[in-house]
């Protein structure tokens, strides 16, 4: 199931490589950088905690929880209504726009990003949507309907929870052996906007990196399973943090077809720009047996 969201960073075409890598049986599944919940949607479990620290993002899934699918639709085809918006408007756009950055209604968010450019969510430092208008290119299409309608009913159908921290402050206490953590932090040596700190939320550091790996550890000596998703190489650049954090620990390392082909999740990489990885805390044979830990 694909999300109704275009988020940076988004998880989707992976999905066919991590899926077969994370348990079969989970308590509770924590999505602690949900972004467009992507994961997290495709992850059988007995419970699901979708977190992230944009406030408006959660908030528009509370709404969505909160409503029927009818109301959820009828509500973001009226304004469509109401602003005129189309893929040439770009004044029904704006004025869209400001009037959520007034009131903050959050289904709004969710029209505004059917008509932004590349479908995409972005706030300033003064937490103002400003993603410009998707001329020729973005508007409320039948596939996204399709996205939204289906993401809408399985979120009604399971039993599943929204929080809005950041991951440091996110509470554990209650996590066991059959419990799974997936984190999709930003990429320390990538250069996506969400890592700046302009954004008028935390960025992403080296501290911010050291600080989610001793978490790891944390989890680690505690039996909770995790998997993190990053790259070790980009651009030339090398994560030398998550490098040594590995072969210090001795996790598992997966690595992973950035082409995003399905195919053998086992890739080694062999030259290229980028070595995205899974790094997990369980062997893959365990899975198969449903049992994480001895």
């Amino acid at each position: 199931m694909q999300s109704p969201l275009n988020y940076i960073g988004g998880k989707y075409k992976l999905l066919p490589q991590l899926l077969p890598l994370f348990p079969r049986q989970i308590g509770t599944f924590v999505d602690l950088f949900c972004g467009g919940c992507n994961v997290g949607i495709n992850v059988p479990s007995e419970r699901t905690v979708f977190n992230d620290n944009i406030s408006y993002l959660i908030d528009l899934y509370r709404a969505f929880s909160s409503l029927t699918l009818e109301d959820t639709i009828d509500y973001i085809e009226r304004r469509i209504g109401e602003f005129q918006l189309s893929l040439t408007n770009e004044e029904g756009y704006k004025t869209l726009r400001r009037e959520y950055n007034e009131q903050r209604n959050p289904l709004d968010l969710f029209v505004l990003t059917a008509y932004s450019f590349n479908h995409q969510i972005r706030f300033n430092n003064s937490h103002q949507f400003n993603n410009p208008f998707g001329r020729e290119r973005s508007r409320f299409n039948a596939a996204m309907k399709s996205n939204l309608c289906a993401f809408l009913s399985r979120l009604h159908e399971r039993n599943i929870a929204f929080t809005c921290f950041d991951f440091d402050q996110f509470d554990f206490s209650e996590l066991n052996g059959r419990d799974f953590v997936y984190c999709d932090p930003p990429y320390l040596i990538t250069t996506g906007t969400y890592n700046d700190g302009k954004r008028g939320f935390t960025g992403w550091n080296e501290i911010q990196e050291r600080k989610l790996l001793r978490l790891l550890d944390e989890l680690d000596t505690r039996g909770v399973a995790f998997a993190l998703s990053n790259v070790l190489v980009h651009r030339g650049k090398e994560n030398m943090i998550l490098k040594e954090w590995i072969e210090r620990k001795g996790y598992k390392v997966n690595y992973l077809n950035k082409s995003y082909d399905n195919s053998n999740y086992h890739i080694a990489y062999k030259g290229g720009t980028s070595v995205e990885v899974l790094v997990v805390n369980y062997e893959p044979e365990a899975i198969e047996q449903g049992v994480l830990f001895a």
